[in-house]
């Protein structure tokens, strides 16, 4: 059988190989979701372990998308050189051990450190494992890499709740994430034997730029643009004739009216992108809320116990998870730009109604509205990214992927430094501020026309 990508709207039926790799992606998402989340209802006995102020715990967190920022952008060339399935897996099983080294850091630059390096690998393990699933979505002929996104919240569900239960049952920080370590070491070695087997097609991968600005230069000498009246850049109109004809005049004329254009075009597609990149990063604002700050607020302000505390973070992926198993259904039929609006007033109104009026229960269910809000807006945004005019393929999602996790770096300590200021009740009006944000970029997301897929047969 051919393992070929068949035409739109003609998938053939996937063979055995295929399944077993989809299977082996999932496995990997639901992996790379739960190790870290096994983590973070640990934090507030950390914090307090290595006595630290909220602005010191929130820069020290910030380390972690630090090392993301830092090497995001070798992703590309270490799977080009040893495969997206052994960058995957191998970065998974060191993670486990970094997370483990992490909970049992003795000073506070211990672990910023481990977090460092934990966001370096879940940068690198990140795109591997999208990398991999591309491909397997490729011989399906069909979208298929939202469902692994909706696994890897599965996956920070099981590993939020292990790590709410090992410190409601005083486990110790060590054997517990030891305990984890190794149950999903496994689990992402045994997933190895299931993926695709052979190297990355040259076709299929696409590469990542050395640097953004690099990225962007580049992309002016391949594919043509499209500009004003339908001439694509550097190509022929229906003017180049006549200005041919009429001598050097008309020539400089017409490059200049060309030139004007192209600058038209780049900077209007650097705005989106712009646009774009917010969109993304106020959906890791949200999530890193959830991940930072929840367990620490429902503990700390509000009294809740360990356990209870660790369902802010819980109901948040849970309701993310729920949000990205509807999420192409919705965006199908109502659009990407009419979703993002709906989640952005959600995250608005929840988190809203959460700090106005503070409790454990309405707080849980502010996390839950606004993890819903937020679980369709950064596939929205890498889906816009990776369409853009004037950019060399894989330049624009490159760097929506790579900038969004500036939202990761800010989030925590400005959250941190306004708790130490005032309070983490006030620290945390960051959330409905973003959901606001939202609102008012959703613009530049497509409608329903834009969006709709070609019909499966």
């Amino acid at each position: 059988m051919s393992t070929t990508s068949p035409r739109p709207g003609t998938p053939a039926a996937p063979d055995h190989e295929t399944r077993r790799a989809r299977l082996a992606v999932a496995l990997l998402f639901l992996t790379n979701g739960a190790l870290f989340s096994n983590l973070l209802p640990r934090y507030p006995a950390i914090k307090d372990a290595l006595d630290l102020s909220n602005a010191s715990f929130g820069l020290a967190v910030a380390a972690g998308p630090v090392g993301a920022i830092v090497a995001g952008l070798a992703a590309s060339w270490l799977i080009r050189r040893f495969r997206s399935s052994r960058v995957a897996v191998v970065g998974t099983v060191v993670t486990a051990v970094v997370v483990l080294l992490a909970g049992l850091s003795p000073v506070g630059a211990l672990f910023a450190a481990a977090l460092f390096v934990a966001g370096a690998l879940d940068a690198i393990v990140d795109v591997a494992q999208n990398s991999h699933g591309l491909r397997v979505q490729r011989r399906y002929g069909r979208s298929i890499l939202n469902s692994f996104h909706a696994i890897w919240s599965v996956g920070a569900v099981t590993g939020g709740l292990m790590g709410g239960a090992a410190a409601g049952l005083g486990v110790p920080i060590g054997v517990h994430l030891a305990i984890s370590g190794v149950v999903f070491g496994v689990v992402a070695i045994v997933s190895y034997r299931l993926m695709l087997q052979g190297p990355e097609p040259t076709s299929e991968l696409e590469e990542a730029p050395a640097t953004p600005t690099e990225g962007v230069a580049s992309s002016s000498t391949s594919a043509p643009v499209p500009v004003a009246g339908g001439a694509p850049e550097g190509g022929t109109g229906a003017g180049d004739g006549a200005g041919a004809s009429s001598g050097v005049d008309s020539d400089s004329a017409a490059d200049a009216g060309a030139r004007v254009r192209r600058s038209a075009v780049k900077l209007g597609t650097w705005g989106v992108l712009i646009a774009l990149v917010l969109i993304a990063a106020s959906g890791t604002v949200v999530e890193d809320a959830g991940n930072t700050w929840a367990a620490l607020y429902l503990s700390g302000s509000l009294g809740a116990g360990v356990t209870i505390a660790a369902l802010g973070f819980v109901a948040l992926q849970g309701a993310q998870f729920v949000g990205r198993i509807l999420g192409d259904r919705l965006v199908d039929r109502f659009g990407q730009r009419a979703v993002a609006r709906v989640g952005g007033a959600l995250v608005f109104v929840g988190m809203g109604q959460a700090l106005a009026f503070p409790s454990v229960g309405t707080t849980i269910l502010g996390f839950a509205l606004a993890g819903f809000g937020v679980a369709t807006l950064i596939p929205a945004a890498m889906h816009a990214a990776d369409t853009l005019p004037g950019f060399r393929p894989g330049t624009g999602l490159t760097l929506v992927s790579w900038l969004m996790r500036l939202g990761f770096l800010a989030a925590p300590p400005l959250i941190g430094a306004v708790a130490d200021a005032s309070s983490l009740r006030v620290g945390l009006l960051l959330i409905p501020a973003v959901g606001l944000v939202v609102l008012a970029l959703s613009g530049v997301l497509a409608g329903r026309q834009r969006s709709a897929p070609q019909p499966h047969v």
